[in-house]
């Protein structure tokens, strides 16, 4: 299997991580995150979907639960914007150099500015794609935070991980934060 960008900078960055290969075929009435949830057999709240949006005309990654939706106003106001829209699939795959299905937040031909729903803290490991459709990768969240730069918050609605706040304020953690950078 050769390596995807993400399972290269996940190495590069000398992070501990389990590849988990899966039939990427589903039921068109199925999502890719979803398929990847009941191929592996995974708990839908720690298996992440990657979104590519734009936060006032930005693209801005949004990376939220299986189980959950992504919230389009919390995700704007996390990443300092008034208004959030999905990314067009085009530009998404442009940008990031995956295809849809298969984005992964990790190696992206362009970094992007990413959040990370909360709800991910809650977890010692989660799943993100690994760059290809059938292929997920699960990392300590702590490490896709610090390898994305993300900012971490509560962008996603739906069933989440038990600790998630319901609250859509607060600080923002994230490594932008500790090197003093918006």
């Amino acid at each position: 299997m050769a390596a995807t960008p993400a399972v290269r900078a996940l190495e590069k960055a000398r992070v501990a991580h389990t590849l988990h290969p899966y039939d990427p075929e589903h039921p068109g009435d199925q999502g890719h995150g979803e398929a990847a949830v009941a191929a592996l057999g995974a708990d839908p709240r720690q298996v992440f979907k990657t979104l590519v949006t734009r936060v006032d005309g930005a693209l801005t990654v949004a990376v939220v639960p299986v189980s959950g939706t992504l919230d389009l106003k919390a995700l704007a106001a996390a990443a300092g914007g008034r208004k959030a829209v999905m990314a067009d699939p085009a530009d998404a795959e442009r940008t990031t150099g995956y295809v849809l299905g298969g984005i992964s937040p990790l190696g992206q031909r362009k970094a992007l500015p990413t959040v990370v729903d909360d709800s991910a803290l809650g977890f010692a490991t989660v799943m993100v794609s690994a760059g290809r459709r059938g292929l997920q990768v699960e990392l300590p969240p702590a490490d896709l935070v610090r390898l994305t730069r993300a900012r971490t918050a509560p962008i996603a609605r739906g069933p989440l991980a038990p600790h998630h706040s319901q609250a859509r304020g607060g600080p923002l953690r994230g490594a932008d934060q500790e090197s003093g950078t918006p």
